[in-house]
């Protein structure tokens, strides 16, 4: 069998929960950079803004009143994506022309009545409470007949586009499946079928046993760079048992999760000491859609600096005409961030 140098030559590799590929090109490293460097954002936030839509007890912008909470507080988007009551309709013009309605739910979830903590800087026994009402969100949700696939996730930073500087997340409960869920989907389904086992089950024994892209493990998960990574410093975190949503993890696993989640946004955070953007978000089973064993639990960070707090990576030409390109490694992406030393 012939061999790469994954350190010196150009290839491409495979993402087995979608079935695309990127291209690693780890000589480009040596290139120098004279492109656009990002101004750094400000991260002097007071622990209470009176003006910020979400602090405890502020108006929001359609008028509604914040409750006075003090631990996790969840609501209905004021400007929701999706509406739940959205007639069903549908348009074809000779089979090229085709749309069709969509409804659903839209919640925000502010992680902590305090308007300057972002999640590394929460205690676990707080990231825990979030985890807690991640579970009876996705169990209230899935509730509604409709609902397909909930969607879990947070844009953190301006340069993800958050409109909001209050740490929040927020979940969008869909009637049909989005197109990254049913990417994941066929490719798990298909392994699922022929080995009888799951897909990240056995992809995450491989991990184990190389030790080259783990960035951090515990007793019930691990957090590492995926071997098929895009984003320069992308991670997913994936349970160990082979479970198919958040709300099969008991309190145990919870705490593991919260404690796993605080290091490693704690390690982004190091990394160029910055408060470090990322689009990050749970992937687990369809809702009201029967049986999913083939469907593992796993959460993706995706984010975008590249080389500084100043530099990030930019999906432009050939990868919006071609694939996905990355020049550092998975593997000396994933060795820069388990390197850096947290406070335990």
């Amino acid at each position: 069998m012939e061999t790469i140098d994954f350190k010196e030559h150009a290839h491409r590799r495979m993402n087995i929960l979608t079935g695309e590929w990127v291209l690693v090109s780890p000589h480009r490293t040596k290139r120098p950079w004279q492109g656009k460097m990002e101004a750094l954002p400000a991260d002097n936030r007071p622990q209470y803004d009176p003006n910020c839509y979400l602090c405890p007890g502020n108006k929001r912008a359609d008028g509604s009143l914040n409750e006075t909470y003090t631990e996790p507080f969840v609501f209905t988007n004021d400007f929701s994506a999706l509406l739940h009551d959205t007639p069903k309709g549908s348009y074809n013009l000779n089979d090229l022309l085709i749309a069709k309605t969509e409804k659903g739910i839209c919640r925000v979830i502010s992680f902590s009545p305090r308007h300057d903590l972002t999640l590394p800087n929460m205690s676990e026994i707080d990231i825990k409470k979030v985890i807690d009402l991640w579970q009876k969100e996705f169990k209230n949700l899935a509730a509604n007949p409709f609902i397909k696939y909930i969607q879990i996730f947070e844009n953190k930073g301006d340069i993800m586009g958050c409109s909001n500087p209050h740490p929040h997340g927020q979940i969008w409960a869909t009637s049909e499946l989005p197109v990254e869920i049913e990417k994941e989907q066929k490719q798990l389904f298909q392994y699922y079928q022929k080995h009888k086992r799951s897909l990240l089950f056995d992809y995450l024994q491989i991990e184990l046993k190389l030790q080259e892209r783990i960035v951090i493990e515990n007793e019930h998960f691990v957090a590492l760079v995926p071997f098929w990574a895009v984003w320069p410093f992308e991670t997913m975190i994936i349970s160990k048992t082979h479970k198919q949503d958040i709300t099969q993890f008991d309190n145990n696993e919870k705490n593991s999760l919260a404690k796993i989640l605080k290091q490693l946004l704690q390690k982004y955070d190091l990394l160029f000491n910055v408060s470090f953007p990322y689009s990050g978000g749970i992937h687990q089973q369809p809702v009201n859609d029967g049986e999913h064993p083939e469907w593992h639990w796993h959460m993706h960070f995706y984010p975008p600096l590249l080389r500084s707090a100043t530099v990030k990576k930019f999906m432009v030409g050939y990868e919006m005409l071609a694939n996905p390109q990355r020049d550092i490694t998975a593997e000396t992406a994933a060795t820069t961030l388990k390197n850096l030393n947290i406070n335990l």
